[in-house]
Parts: structure tokens; sequence; C-alpha cells
């Protein structure tokens, strides 16, 4: 028996420093940590059990004559802040983290197991891709990790590390996952590289500025979140996590608050600008009321006319949706759509309440986004809205006109409770709008058009533009001081605790994609 445990600790051993000493070199030279470094940094220590440590290809007809235990990548389980999660990590020291066949089962074995037990899924990408000397095999490979990809949406979080290159068809299962995170200069994502992108269309464009976190947090809005190192990225995820729960059966989880309840918020009284065309910066509301200021914003440098993010209210996890004044005066278009209505959806599933804060002049008009197709972009904020269970309240602080404001998440899509500010204008368009239409042939014939203009402006707004005619009509449930903001949302999420909402029976919903 001795002998037989000193060849398994032998295995072992081998198997735990899998990658020779050039590639782990080159690896710590580029500034980047190695696979089991990443995970023993994630998860809390001593809480790892490694699955299929021992798995080596069976490839023996590809002329890849090394067979170096783990084949590539790390699977197993362990606990983040004690809770239970999987995580798989690519090992770019064996074989340049290139996918074959056997490293495929593993992922799929943990996968599997992740979905079966309700726990969530973190991948730490850093890999080359399909393993050419397999061939179809490691495409098949691919072909399963998408597939449970999907069986798992809505059902676990998903959440993909994007750690060091991840081209070609090895980028579907990260844009299929619920979260992305890069780390500037270090992560790159693409279908064909710089090469291929020359060749074929005979632009040049640098790796960085092709499939950069920069670029993708910016421009393509792949990347979620974005760090300036790896150990940052960890610690955001974990952050992350705290947020959401284990499955979309779970509660989000609740956190001891030192952040009293009624705590009011007096500088919101004084943040509105004199002038409605005047910006300000919807952070500073949603910061102001939030526990201890902390918000985790979702796509924080794309769709920048919008605000999503992750907080807490009484220590309770909520998903927060904001339109930003201080970008294209917070009008939607077909980015900020998109963004929200993923955001939107992603709350729904993970049962986190929705707080939407509006100030919402409509939709950005032009050739382009009617062409683009802003019609169907903005139809997915509003199926995604009126789709929601989750306890849902509204607050108007500013501008809430036309069809945008019915998209953000209002009473009539389904709204549990709908705020205003005494500053809040609803309307069907803004004042000046409404009077070049209504009054166009009496500005025609005034004497002083513009002196009648401001005067026909400040009627309309003081009849039509103002939270009260709603309030009478029972449009927003409430007028209240922005200082109540926090107090008001705290005792409505306490109220809406128990909501329950029957779902259709159908197949499933056909979302305008």
């Amino acid at each position: 028996m001795s002998d037989r445990l000193d060849d398994l600790r032998k295995r072992r051993e081998e198997a735990l420093h899998a990658g020779s000493e050039r590639a782990v070199e080159r690896q710590h030279a580029k500034g980047k940590m190695l696979a089991r470094e990443r995970i023993d940094y994630l998860l809390d220590e001593g809480s790892f059990h490694e699955l299929d440590l021992l798995v080596r290809h069976r490839a023996h007809d590809s002329g890849m004559e090394e067979r170096p235990y783990t084949d590539g990548v790390i699977t197993g389980w362990g606990t983040i802040d004690g809770r239970r999660v999987f995580v798989f990590a690519q090992d770019f020291t064996v074989f340049g983290g290139a996918l074959g066949e056997a490293f495929a089962k593993k992922l799929h074995k943990v996968m599997d197991l992740a979905h079966s037990v309700g726990a969530p899924m973190i991948g730490l990408n850093d890999g080359a891709g399909a393993r050419i000397q397999e061939g179809v095999v490691s495409l098949d490979g691919y072909g399963g990790i998408f597939y449970r990809n999907v069986q798992s949406s809505g059902v676990i979080p998903q959440i993909s590390v994007i750690l060091g290159p991840c081209a070609g068809g090895a980028v579907y299962s990260p844009a299929m996952t619920d979260f992305i995170f890069m780390v500037r200069e270090k992560s790159h994502m693409f279908i064909t590289g710089p090469d291929v992108v020359r060749t074929v269309t005979g632009e040049e464009v640098s790796l960085e500025d092709l499939g950069g976190a920069g670029s993708h947090s910016t421009k393509s809005g792949v990347a979620s979140f974005v760090a300036e190192d790896e150990h940052q990225v960890l610690d955001d995820v974990k952050a992350l996590l705290s947020y959401l729960p284990s499955n979309n059966i779970d509660m989000p989880p609740t956190v001891a608050c030192d952040d009293p309840p009624d705590r009011l918020c007096p500088e919101l009284d004084d943040l509105m600008p004199d002038s409605s065309n005047l910006p300000y910066d919807m952070r500073q509301v949603i910061t102001a009321v939030v526990d201890e200021g902390e918000f985790m914003e979702y796509h924080a440098a794309w769709a920048g006319n919008i605000v999503c993010g992750f907080a807490r209210l009484d220590g309770r996890s909520v998903g927060v949706v904001g339109n930003q004044p201080m970008m294209l005066a917070g009008v939607l278009d077909i980015q900020a759509s998109e963004k929200a209505a993923r955001f939107v959806r992603t709350c729904d599933a993970f049962n986190l309440p929705l707080i939407t804060f509006v100030d919402v002049p409509g939709f950005l008009p032009g050739v382009d986004q009617e062409h683009g197709g802003i019609i169907r972009h903005g139809a997915k904020l509003l199926y995604a809205y009126c789709e929601a269970t989750v306890p849902r309240i509204q607050v108007i602080t500013r501008k809430a006109y036309g069809g945008a404001y019915v998209v953000m998440d209002s009473k009539s899509v389904g709204s549990d409770l709908s705020l205003a500010w005494p500053s809040a204008e609803l309307a069907v368009m803004g004042p000046q709008g409404a009077v070049e239409i209504l009054y166009r042939r009496e500005l025609a014939d005034a004497a002083d058009p513009v002196a009648r203009r401001s005067e026909l402006v400040e009627e309309y707004a003081e009849r039509y533009a103002n939270p009260y005619v709603s309030a009478e009509h029972g449009f927003v449930d409430d007028v209240i001081a922005p200082s109540e903001t926090r107090v008001r949302l705290v005792a409505g999420l306490e109220m809406l605790a128990g909501k329950r909402k029957e779902l259709p029976q159908r197949k499933h919903g056909n979302v305008p994609l």
C-alpha cells in the first residue's frame, strides 16, 4: 500500500505543477498570475476542492506526445465569503490553455454540478481557443459548453473573467454568461484577430483597439466591468457575488446595515437646478439614497445616458436604473435601451427588486437611430419591465415625457409604487415642443412671438407638466420631498417583500431581440 500511496503523491505533485518552468516564467513576466494562484486568491483560504486533477488527453493520433495532467484547465468548487461557488481556470502554461476533448469534458462536468446544486459558476478565461491538433472534437466540446451556458441561464449566476486571450468561437461562452469582467492591457476578446482583419478588410488595428478592455467597455458593450489588474478584478467578482443569490430560487443575501432606514437626505432638496434644461448627476441621487453610498455600477463606461448597478437599501440587495441627465440629457437611445433591458432581466431572474429613477425627455431622434432599429431596441426595455415580477419602485425626479416615460417602469407597465418629486414633469412632451404644436397659428400672428411663447410655456407647465395632475389620476402614488426618498424606498421594499406573481402558462415570450 505504501508504494501505491507514494505513486499517488508523485502523480499529484506532477499534476499540481503541470506547466513547464519556462511557461510559468513567461506567464509571470507578463504580470499575470498562474491559474492556481488565481483560484487561491478568489476563494476562501483552504476551501478549494479540485475535480479531475489527474485527467490527461487521449489524442495519441494527433501528434501530441506530451500528456500533462489537468489538460490545461483546473476545475472544482470552494467558497467565497462562506458561500459555495464552482470555478474553472484555464491554465495558459499547459498547451496555451487551448481546449481539447478532455479539457471540455472537465468543463462539462463542473458546469453540470453547478447547475444541479444551484451555485454560481465562475470561469477564469486565459486560453488560446480550440486545440487545433484535436480538430472537430474540440469544436464539439465548445458546443457542449454553449449548451450548458444556456441551460444555466437565469438559473444560476454565470460570471466570466477574461484574464488573457479569448478568441474565435471561445468568446461565445462568456457572451452567454451574465457578467463579463476584463483587465486593462491584459484581456482580449475577438472573433478574428488583427492579422485576419488586415488580410480580409485591409484595416490596420492593434490587439488592444480591436478587442481590449477599453474597446469592449466603451464601444461594444461586451465587458460589464473593467479593472486595472488581476487582484482588483477578482475582488470585484467577490463584491458582485455579495449582491446576488446563489440561484433563481434563493433570495438575495441581506447584510447588517449601520445606515439608518429612516435617514433623510437633505442634500437632495437642493440638488435640482433652477432650469429644467440644466443637468445634474443621477449618481449623486443614487449614492445619497443607498446604504453607505455604495453603488456597484454596471457597464459604467458604455451607454452613459443611463446608469445601472447594484446597491443595498436597509441591507437588502437591489438593482438600480436611472436616466443620466449629464449625458445626452438622459434620453433613451439604442445602446441605453439594450443596456438597461439586459440589466432589468438579470435582476428579475435573480430576485433583485428594481428601483428606477426617471428623468427622461424622450427617445433620441435621428435617421441613424431609426435605421438602427430604435423601435425594436426600445421595445426590449419595455418588454423587460413588463415581464419583471420582482418588487418595482419608480421615482420620477424631473422629466417624464411621452413613450419614454411609459417605458421607464411606469405604473401602466406594472410598477408597484410610483413616487414623484415636486420637480417632476409628466407630459406627452416637453412644454416648449407642445406649445410649438398647439399654438402654432397664435404664435405666428402674435405681435411679440417670443414673449407670447414664454407665457404659453409657463401656462402649459403649470397646467400639465407637474406631478399633481398625475397624482390626481393615481398615475403616481405620492409626491414626496426629495429628502424623504430613502425613507420611502426602504418602507416600500419592506411592504413588497412578500410580493408573489403567477407567471403565465407558456413556453416563453418572444422578446424583440
